[in-house]
Order: C-alpha cells, then sequence, then structure tokens
C-alpha cells in the first residue's frame, strides 16, 4: 500500500489518526429506574438525607435482613458501586421506607381483618406485631431483598398504575400472572391478588437474592381497558418517557421461497409445490440430527432430509437451483416492523438519550406510536425498564357478564370474593361442562376432568400444570391416586408436607424447590438456581449442585439411595416442570369463569359470545353448548336486542344488532337510543317512522328483517317484504315502497314547506302502503337469509325436518369428515344439505365440487372420474343427500423422488335424497304410548295413519303402563306405513313418546 500512495504517503498516516479518534464504549447499562413520586406528606428525600449516614446505608444494604453481615467488605464495596453509589442509594433507601409503609398497611387489610383495633393511622410496629410469624417474616425478607437488589421504585410504579386503573378507570385487573404471584409484597400491594403462603408460592422463583435481575411483573387487564390504563402511564410519566418496544419480523423459510420466486418469475404452481415440502411444525420424531436433536426447520437442513428438496439440489435445473440458494441467504434476515404486543417502556429520563426511537402504525389504537428500535432482546441491557400490559379476553368476558347480571338480576357479584367450596361450580368441572371456562374448555380436559372429579382449587391448579406435553403423561397416575385406585406413596416420609395437595407427585417447579430446602438444607437462592439449572438443562451447574444435594440430605438423615432416585427423577421431571405461581393464578381465573357459568349461565354465555362475535365459527360451537345447558339463544329484535349479545327479561341471550352483518354500530345505536328513549316499537310500520332513515338506510331494514329482527311485532312475515307485484326487475318490492314512504314521510315533517296536500287534513299523513298477500317462506328460505347476515341458523335448521335420518341413519359429522386419518377402514354414513355446487372438467374428465352441511359444520366433497358420473344427479344445490362410504390410505411412489408416499381417500358408495332414506333402510317404525292413553280414538288414529300414508315398514307400539311400569309390544297386521310420512302424525297422537326408526340389521 505504501509503494501504491507513494505520491501520498500522509495517506497512511491519517488512517491511523482516524483510528486512534475512534471511540469504543458500551451500550450497556445497569437498570434506569424511573423517579417514582413520592407524597410529601410521607416526607422528602433530603430529609433521608440528613437522618441516614452513609455508613447505615452501607450496613443496611450489605447485610440480611436480620442484620448479619453475610458477605466480605471486598464484596459488599462491589454490591454499593453496582447499586449506583450512595447518591443512588439514598433514593433507594428513600423509596424502600415508602413502599414498607404500604406494604404492611396493605397486609392489615389482607392479613388482620379481624383486628378492629387496628387502621390506617396504626403504628407499623403494632401491625407487624400482629401479623403471624410466617407472614412478618416473608414480608420482613422480601422487602430486604427487593431494596437491596435496587427494585423498590419498581413495585412502586407498578401497583400505582394498578391502583389507577381499578379506582380511578373502572378497568379490570386480572389476579397475577407468571412467578410475580409468588410475592407476598405484591399480593399486600394489590398488585397481584391470590395468597402466596396459602398456595406455598415463592417469592426467590420471581426474585433470587443471589443473583441481580430485573423483576418482571406481567399484568392483565381487559382489553378494553388497557389502552386506558397506557394512556394514563403516558400522561403521568410524559409521553418522551413511554414507549413501546419494537418488533423485527424475520424471513421464515416458506415465505422467503415466495419471495425469491416471485423475482424469479418461477411459475406460481411450482413454488407452492417446493413450499409443500418444508415441514409446518418441524421435522417427524425419527429425524435426528449427530446431536440427537431434532433439527430446526431451515433451508440447509431440508437439503439433508427431504428426499424431494434433495433431488433439486443435485438435480440439472439450474433456475431452481438458483432460486433455492437465493432463499437461504434471506432465511432469518428481517422483513417488517411491528410493535411488540405487551411491553412497554418507562424510563427515567427522555428515552431519546438511552435509545433509538421511530414511530410504528398501531391497528389496535388505529395511531402511530412510539418506539424503541431495540426489540425485546436488547432494551433491557441498555438500562431501560420494561413493564408488560396485557389484554386477556376472559376479563372483559367477567366484567360483562357481571354488568348483565346486576342490570337483569339487580345481583352483585363480588368476583374477586368467591366462596373456594361451591358446589355448583365443582359440579361444572366433574361434568365437564367447561366449554367456554378459561384454560379448561379443550376436549381432552374435558374428558380428564370427569375423571378427576375435582372437589377443591388444588386439583384445578394441578390440571393446569399437567395438561400440556411432558407433564401429561402424568395425568392418569394423578387421577389414579385422586380416586383411590393407586397409593399416594412418598420417598422420605416428610416430603408429604408439599406433595400432598398433588397426592405425592411432583407437578410444580415450587415443590423441587420447597423439597430441595426441606432434604438438602438448600438456601432460597440455592433452591431458585437448582430450578433454572434443571429447566436449563445446564449440566455443569447440575452437577455442583447435585454435590451439595447429597451432602445435605445425609447430614439430615436420608438415605443416599434414595435421594439419587429423587435427583433423577427431578432431572427428567424439571425440564417440563410448570411454574405454580402462573397456575394458580389462572387457575383462580378459571374458577371465576366456571362460576359465573354455573350460576348465571345466559350472562356468561351472552359475554363469552359477544367476545367471540367476530369468529362466526366460535359463536356457532358456544350456541350448541347454550342449547345442551338449556340456554335459548333468540334471533336478534329491535324491541330486546342490545348492540352485543345481551340476556332479556325472559332469560334469552339475544344476539346483537350489531353482531347481524350489513347493521355497524351507528346504526344499531340509533335503533336502540330511540328504544330506550320512547319505549317499545309496535311493528315496522312504527319502528320506520320513529328511526331516522338517514341514518337507518334500506340495507339496515332489509338485514334485520332477514335475521328475524322484526319477528312477532305486528302481522307481517318476513316474506311479505321481499315480495313483488310482478316478476319485472324495475318492480319494487314492498320493503323498497316502505323505505320511500318512510323517507318521505320524515323529509315532510322536517320542512318548513307546506304541501298542497297539506291543506286537506284527510292527506295530512301519508299512510304507509298496504302489505301484500303471500306464502311466508319455508323453512329452508328461512335459515338461507339468516344465515346470509348473521352466518349461523337461529329459528331453525334446514335438516330440523331431517332430523330423525341424522340421528339414527348417520355415524359422522361434517367436521369430523375434516380429518380423514382418523378414519381409515371405517364405514361412514353422512349426510347434510347441498350447496357452493361447482361442475368442471379437468384433462378432460368432468369432476364435480359440493359443500355439504350438517349441524356440525361444512365439508367439501369432491368427485371425479367415474364415482362422479355415478352421482353427478345430486349435485344440486339446496337438496339434501345421504351418503356411504369408506376412508382408505393409499400408498404410491412418487415419479420424481422415488420416495414412497400416502394419502388418504374418501370413497362414496351410495348417494340418495336424504328424505328416501327412512323408508329405504327403516325395518319397523317403533314408538312408546301411555296405556292410559290406549283407546277407541288412538287405535282408530292408527287405522286411518296406515291408509293414508302405506307402505312398506310395519308399526311396534310399546304400550307402557305409567302405574306399574309393565310393558307390553304390539305389532300391527297388516298394516304398512311409509315410515317419513307417519313419523309427524304420529308426533301429534296423545300419549306417543320416543319414536325409533329401527334399521335392517
Amino acid at each position: 500500500m505504501e509503494a501504491v500512495f507513494a505520491d501520498l504517503p500522509e495517506a497512511l498516516a491519517n488512517t491511523m489518526e482516524v483510528a486512534a479518534k475512534v471511540e469504543t464504549y458500551s451500550i450497556d447499562s445497569d437498570p434506569l429506574m424511573p423517579v417514582f413520586p413520592i407524597p410529601e406528606s410521607f416526607g422528602r428525600e433530603e430529609d433521608w438525607r440528613e437522618r441516614f449516614t452513609e455508613e447505615d446505608l452501607f450496613n443496611e444494604f450489605t447485610r440480611n435482613e436480620k442484620g448479619e453481615e453475610v458477605m466480605s467488605r471486598e464484596a459488599a464495596e462491589k454490591k454499593i458501586k453496582k447499586l449506583g453509589g450512595y447518591n443512588k442509594l439514598y433514593r433507594i433507601k428513600f423509596e424502600a421506607d415508602y413502599l414498607e409503609h404500604l406494604v404492611w398497611q396493605g397486609a392489615r387489610k389482607r392479613y388482620l381483618t379481624d383486628r378492629a383495633d387496628l387502621s390506617d393511622s396504626s403504628d407499623l410496629a403494632d401491625i407487624k406485631a400482629a401479623c403471624s410469624d410466617e407472614v412478618r417474616e416473608r414480608i420482613i425478607f422480601e422487602l430486604h431483598t427487593i431494596k437491596t437488589m435496587g427494585f423498590p421504585g419498581y413495585f412502586l410504579i407498578v401497583s400505582d398504575y394498578i391502583r389507577a386503573a381499578r379506582e380511578e378507570l373502572g378497568v379490570s385487573v386480572g389476579p397475577g400472572r407468571g412467578s410475580a404471584a409468588g410475592s407476598v409484597v405484591a399480593y399486600c400491594l394489590w398488585i397481584t391478588d391470590l395468597d402466596p403462603l396459602r398456595y406455598d408460592l415463592l417469592f426467590e422463583r420471581f426474585l433470587n437474592p443471589d443473583r441481580i435481575s430485573l423483576p418482571d411483573i406481567d399484568v392483565d387487564f381487559d382489553d378494553a381497558g388497557r389502552g386506558k390504563v397506557l394512556d394514563w402511564v403516558t400522561h403521568k410519566y410524559g409521553k418522551e418517557r413511554v414507549a413501546h418496544i419494537i418488533t423485527y419480523g424475520t424471513m421464515a423459510t416458506k415465505s422467503s421461497i415466495a419471495d425469491v420466486g416471485r423475482v424469479e418469475k418461477i411459475p406460481l404452481s411450482v413454488v407452492n409445490q417446493l413450499k409443500t415440502y418444508i415441514p409446518d411444525r418441524g421435522f417427524p420424531d425419527n429425524v435426528k440430527d449427530e446431536n440427537g436433536k431434532s433439527p430446526k426447520v431451515n433451508l440447509k437442513n431440508c437439503y439433508k432430509y427431504v428426499p424431494e428438496l434433495k433431488a433439486i439440489m443435485q438435480g440439472d435445473d439450474e433456475q431452481l437451483k438458483q432460486m433455492l440458494t437465493y432463499a437461504e441467504e434471506l432465511e432469518d434476515t428481517n422483513r417488517q416492523i411491528g410493535i411488540h404486543a405487551c411491553g412497554v417502556i418507562i424510563g427515567a429520563q427522555d428515552i431519546t438519550n438511552v435509545a433509538p426511537v421511530c414511530v410504528v402504525y398501531d391497528k389496535e389504537s388505529d395511531e402511530y406510536v412510539q418506539v424503541t428500535q431495540y426489540d425485546g432482546h436488547v432494551v433491557e441491557n441498555v438500562g431501560l425498564i420494561k413493564m408488560d400490559f396485557l389484554g386477556l379476553k376472559n376479563l372483559t368476558i367477567i366484567k360483562n357478564c357481571i354488568r348483565m347480571v346486576k342490570k337483569g338480576r339487580g345481583e352483585d357479584v363480588d368476583i374477586d370474593h368467591l366462596p373456594l367450596d361451591d358446589e355448583l361450580t365443582y359440579k361444572l368441572f366433574c361434568e365437564g361442562n367447561t366449554v367456554g371456562v378459561f384454560q379448561f374448555e379443550s376436549a381432552g380436559m374435558q374428558k380428564y376432568l370427569r375423571e378427576l372429579q375435582p372437589h377443591v382449587i388444588d386439583d384445578l391448579i394441578a390440571m393446569n400444570a399437567l395438561y400440556r406435553p411432558g407433564p401429561m403423561d402424568n395425568i392418569p397416575e394423578f387421577i389414579d391416586r385422586k380416586q383411590g385406585r393407586k397409593p399416594i406413596t412418598y420417598d422420605i416420609p416428610v416430603m408429604e408436607k408439599y406433595l400432598k395437595d398433588t397426592y405425592g407427585i411432583t407437578v410444580y417447579q415450587e415443590q423441587v424447590m420447597l423439597l430441595s430446602r426441606l432434604l438438602a438444607g438448600f438456601t432460597r437462592g440455592q433452591s431458585d438456581t437448582l430450578r433454572k439449572a434443571m429447566g436449563k438443562k445446564q449440566i455443569e451447574k447440575m452437577n455442583e449442585l447435585e454435590v451439595l444435594f447429597y451432602e445435605g440430605g445425609e447430614k439430615n438423615g436420608h438415605p443416599r439411595e434414595t435421594l439419587s432416585k429423587i435427583w433423577e427423577e427431578w432431572k427428567k421431571f424439571a425440564s417440563y416442570a410448570f411454574n405454580k405461581s402462573h397456575a394458580a393464578c389462572y387457575s383462580w381465573v378459571a374458577y371465576q369463569t366456571a362460576y359465573l357459568k354455573a350460576h348465571y349461565p345466559a350472562e356468561y354465555m351472552a359475554a363469552v359470545m359477544t367476545s367471540a362475535q367476530s369468529d362466526i365459527k366460535r359463536v356457532t360451537e358456544l350456541m350448541e353448548d347454550c342449547r345442551k345447558q338449556g340456554v335459548e339463544v333468540a334471533a336478534p329484535s329491535v324491541n330486546h336486542s342490545e348492540m352485543d349479545f345481551s340476556v332479556d327479561s325472559d332469560g334469552k341471550i339475544r344476539f346483537g344488532l350489531q353482531a347481524i352483518s350489513g347493521m355497524g354500530e351507528a346504526a344499531s345505536s340509533v335503533i336502540i337510543a330511540e328504544r330506550e328513549q320512547n319505549g317499545p316499537y309496535q311493528d315496522i310500520y312504527d319502528f320506520l317512522r320513529r328511526v331516522d332513515m338517514h341514518s337507518v338506510n334500506r340495507k339496515n331494514v332489509e338485514v334485520l328483517i332477514k335475521a328475524g329482527a322484526f319477528d312477532g311485532l305486528g302481522d307481517t312475515h318476513r316474506a311479505q317484504f321481499f315480495h313483488k307485484a310482478d316478476a319485472a326487475e324495475s318492480t319494487p318490492t314492498y320493503l323498497d315502497q316502505l323505505v320511500r314512504w318512510a323517507i318521505r314521510r320524515q323529509d315532510n315533517a322536517g320542512s318548513n314547506q307546506m304541501s298542497i296536500f297539506d291543506i286537506s287534513t284527510d292527506l295530512a299523513e301519508e299512510e304507509y302502503p298496504p302489505a301484500p298477500a303471500c306464502e311466508p317462506w319455508s323453512n329452508i328460505e328461512r335459515c338461507r337469509a339468516e344465515k346470509e347476515v348473521i352466518s349461523t341458523y337461529l329459528s331453525g335448521h334446514p335438516l330440523d325436518d331431517y332430523r330423525y335420518e341424522m340421528r339414527i341413519f348417520t355415524n359422522t359429522t361434517c367436521a369430523e369428515l375434516a380429518n380423514l386419518e382418523a378414519l381409515v377402514g371405517r364405514e361412514l354414513r353422512f349426510g347434510g344439505m347441498v350447496s357452493n355446487v361447482k361442475e368442471a372438467v379437468s384433462k378432460g374428465e368432468p369432476f364435480g365440487i359440493m359443500t355439504l352441511d350438517d349441524y356440525s359444520g361444512s365439508y367439501e366433497l369432491r368427485l371425479f372420474g367415474e364415482d362422479y358420473a355415478q352421482f353427478r344427479g345430486h349435485f344440486v344445490n339446496d337438496t339434501f343427500i345421504y351418503c356411504k362410504g369408506m376412508v382408505k390410505s393409499v400408498t404410491y411412489n412418487d415419479k420424481k423422488t422415488g420416495a414412497e408416499k400416502k394419502f388418504t381417500r374418501l370413497r362414496i358408495t351410495t348417494m340418495l335424497l336424504l328424505g328416501n332414506v327412512i323408508d329405504r333402510y327403516t325395518s319397523k317404525l317403533a314408538f312408546k304410548v301411555n296405556l292410559d292413553d290406549v283407546d277407541d280414538d288412538f287405535c282408530e288414529a292408527i287405522e286411518k295413519l296406515g291408509k293414508r300414508h302405506k307402505g312398506k315398514v310395519p308399526l311396534q307400539a310399546l304400550v307402557v303402563d305409567p302405574k306399574s311400569g309393565l310393558t307390553l309390544t304390539m305389532y300391527t297386521q297388516d298394516l304398512r306405513v311409509s315410515a317419513r310420512e307417519a313419523i309427524p302424525v304420529l308426533e301429534q297422537l296423545r300419549g306417543v313418546y320416543e319414536i325409533n326408526p329401527v334399521v335392517h340389521p
């Protein structure tokens, strides 16, 4: 380089000068705690500086809670420096003393409710003395740990915005989540709402006194309230000190292939085929890397373990090889930015002094918000304090349910102080009736609940912790011990103290921590280190602690062989052991939701449906559960519906007006406001006279009619509003005429000009046009209209006319057909209504596609070749068909790779009209009848039935004497009927019940 720049020798010298001027520094920082404004009535920081010497602070911050020296002078001075020096310690001390004041006052309200002699003005010493030894020692330990770690301000800030949420903003706050629930200090500050001492929850699971780490208190708010709390925090601390946290979305394997394919102009069909080779959730269990672990899903590993991609990279198609090479380079690179779902920064100063910021559009609030350009992995390293504000939908559900109970029943539900021994609530859990119950509504969980028969909340906490991959294997053993089918045993008798509630099975991380102290004398810090080392498989640390465990255990008189057995079980268990603090908090929320469902089923399910109203599939599932519980879900009504799902005066759940497609908030609010101000609407004409037709338009009225919102008002029915005088396209419907009349009437009333008709009193008020005469809609027409506007059927189901066919002759639902792999080898019988028929030709072969709907959902049925040719006559919309078929697993070799592949196929063997099924497959039509109702009139009615509805199916009557319980089976001799025609007639006969077509053997 010297030779190249021989004419500019100063060039090389300048590079050295530039290098010397480069300043290196670290952006890492200890926590920069925001300053919490302490009330002047408590004191001033200056007073603390005068009252305490540096020596006082040194002793207070470097000794344990008992005042004992626990570290060397060198380590103590290092700690003082780590905390920011004496200047910072005065502030921490000031905040810690105020925190202590609040905590002991909270302890009085939490633990001393029976001490009427203690009040807000009581001396802290009196409150401490009145507390039990366990409570007093735990609070003193926690306060000392919080203080000496430098975090009293953190607790003050969190307790302050939680207080504001509850008291000022009317926001529901969760009972806690995560390890913070193990803090008695947090419990006394109302940050959490579950007593850690009652549930053996540990503070050091939250803050370990042996290692400095930031506290992490996640707080749940109701969905609508989360934004209010964020606004409050921003206003209090200043918008320049509050920011959200940025997130960086990276290029996933499939998206990188898609993006490169688009640029390289690779055909979309080829790109989509390549994407199918990429595993969705991970490689199969039998695929392991050189370390015996499941490899990460990326292109590099796909070349190794996916034959199709390996063949492409070894093949001759250079274009595809180049595309995959570019895609591999793009994997895991940043693609877009977003906002952290819950993390919020509250800074000690203007955040721009510590981190770069930018603005990002927030869809939830529909505004641009300030975010740090450091993501969640970095913000704490630079000293910024992250606090998590989460929205929990179930808090909104609980809040809405309580509001409806108060409005409809006049009852106040104290949701934070429910009895923990409520029989109805545990009955609900024991029956597995947990649809809509937080964390307990999956089918698998319902099955285990029915087997477990929980009777205390500890059972629910354990199930919450066990029902997840890994520990789930222990559920059968847990249930067997609970039910007494297997003995409850303990390796060492003293272990019963912490394993009794879980029937001798270790379920929680906290149990490992407590047992390590009990058996081997571990310190609080060591027990948490053990928990962390086991969970993260830190081998060296585990080996170190294992030695201490054996030493301490043997010192306490426990056999090494038994200790070794316990240790080995812990090693296997701890990698998936669950945090009891989190399980306990969320089980309490689950209990609250179950209590509301058990005592106020209509109000609770209405609240759940409101939260899910944008997901109609979910709403349909909830409606089905309501039917099972005997809770009626009624159609929307202009006289009874609110904006969202609600409960009317008859105890029925009403669809909300806002849930109707095509309504919206504005029109719904106008209708409700007018009803509340001037009373119920008498009929649709009264409705059109009163509501502002510039706010409620024709489309709004149309969807209200289709949804049934005017049913029962006046003498009109839905079909009349869509009737035309003739078939001409330009001819207005009756609804068109009514809307024009209403608009004209309102416009005339609002006009200051007098029309010539106003001269005549007879014409002063124009009458609405008379309703046309026409037939009401059929069941299927009515159901189709309802599904169009509310995406489900309310007043019935098109299949209701075929309920016997669907109940007796089918064994599979459309929902089950979505998972054909589970049905391989079974003969399937199913039916439903046909919709969305499509017929086309592919490669010269015709094929057909139909959607089949039943009570469970929909299934897309495709037929090709001879199958389609045989059954194409049934590909007609709005017909009802019955199918028989078989699911087979077909194996074939891929032409390109030679790899063996499998696919499942549904082969239809029979397809016929659903209305023909009963007569075709019924051997006899059985029914029961009460003996008291068998008289001449009954026999005459049966004879008429046989003459009017002749067929091939004999009748069988089971005559029942209700007094003696005796039964007599009677058959008709020569009388044969059409079963399908006879069933509706039998249903009308007095005394007849349990009609049952008997299927051919």
